[in-house]
């Protein structure tokens, strides 16, 4: 099985290379208004854009330039976009970006060391912008290419850095799309364990009633209301196993959100519904005896293959039989059933 580093090397063609760095520039820290990808003829040199306002490219904008060379990014062509960038922005198809990252598999080291040193690298740029064969470079009038040096000379070179792939995969696997990308590869924490805390939530209101309504038919003479259940041990024990139960499921639908789509356990709710809900429409002594006869069933629910499957042990499948309560799907209390 490939990994991720392979899939991205030897499958991706440059199309797929592009919406996989789209997907990842967010991470980037910038808050972005907007993230587009821009790659293909007459882009001038923008594959994805990351834009801060709604003026887009005539506001300020950072440029992710995509190259999946399986040889390492040279200054050559380095070079080569950063003119096609100057020519373009002096041409009035956009302001200059104030953040301009190459994206490759891998980087000359030549090239590393002088992206580093801005003044250098701008220096070096200058200097082979006076002597290039560049057509896009070539082409132009004298006007047009004083305009040109202009704007690079008075540009912080600053502005641009090297991303190689093994930090651009670290970085892609803390957005949602990573496991959809690479499900042979989850993320190695899992879903992050949540425990209930001392007093419900407000999320929690309507499944906690529905225990509570199990609890006062149980326990007539005793429970009433959710604070009465802290004085009957059985019902205390009950209500927090339910509780423990809901919030490991709560942690695998955060982690479905965060780390992939929540479709996902979405579906794990729709497999146990659909087989839960004819245990619980059958007729049952109480509703102590239909809650613990739909959990049961619930941990023998084959759930369909998807990559939250390896997460939904039998205490998330009973956590998800109260999701199921908390959208009003399931109940456990019938009248006329003593």
């Amino acid at each position: 099985m490939a990994t991720p580093k392979q899939t991205v090397t030897f499958l991706y063609d440059p199309d797929e290379f592009e919406e996989f760095v789209k997907e990842w520039v967010p991470t980037q820290g910038a808050k972005y208004d907007l993230v587009e990808r821009q790659g293909g003829a007459g882009d001038h040199g923008i594959d994805v854009a990351g834009f801060l306002t709604q003026a887009k490219l005539e506001g300020e904008w950072h440029n992710y330039q995509c190259k999946q060379y399986k040889r390492d990014l040279s200054w050559t062509t380095a070079a080569q976009e950063m003119r096609k960038m100057f020519v373009a922005a002096a041409a009035g198809h956009f302001t200059v970006p104030t953040r301009y990252v190459f994206v490759a598999l891998t980087f000359a080291a030549s090239l590393k060391r002088l992206i580093s040193k801005p003044s250098e690298c701008q220096a070096k740029f200058l200097e082979d912008l006076s002597t290039t064969k560049d057509k896009l470079v070539t082409k132009l009038d004298a006007d047009e290419r004083r305009k040109v040096e202009g704007l690079a000379e008075g540009t912080d070179f600053g502005m641009f850095s090297c991303i190689d792939l093994d930090q651009l995969l670290e970085e892609h696997m803390t957005t949602p799309h990573w496991l959809a990308r690479f499900p042979q590869a989850p993320p190695a924490s899992g879903p992050m364990k949540l425990t209930p805390p001392e007093r419900p939530r407000h999320d929690e209101a309507r499944y906690v009633q529905r225990l509570v309504e199990v609890y006062r038919e149980r326990f007539p003479d005793k429970i009433n209301s959710l604070e009465q259940v802290d004085d009957v041990a059985e019902a205390k024990g009950h209500l927090l196993r339910q509780r423990v139960a809901f919030f490991a499921a709560e942690s695998v639908r955060v982690f479905a959100r965060d780390s992939t789509t929540s479709d996902y356990f979405d579906q794990v709710k729709e497999d146990i519904y659909t087989i839960v809900v004819e245990e619980a429409e059958r007729a049952h002594p109480s509703g102590w005896e239909r809650h613990a006869a739909v959990t049961i069933c619930a941990g023998a629910v084959e759930v369909t293959e998807t990559i939250l499957k390896p997460y939904v042990g039998p205490e998330v499948r009973k956590g998800i039989c109260h999701h199921l309560a908390n959208d009003n799907r399931l109940i456990w209390c019938r009248e006329g059933e003593q």
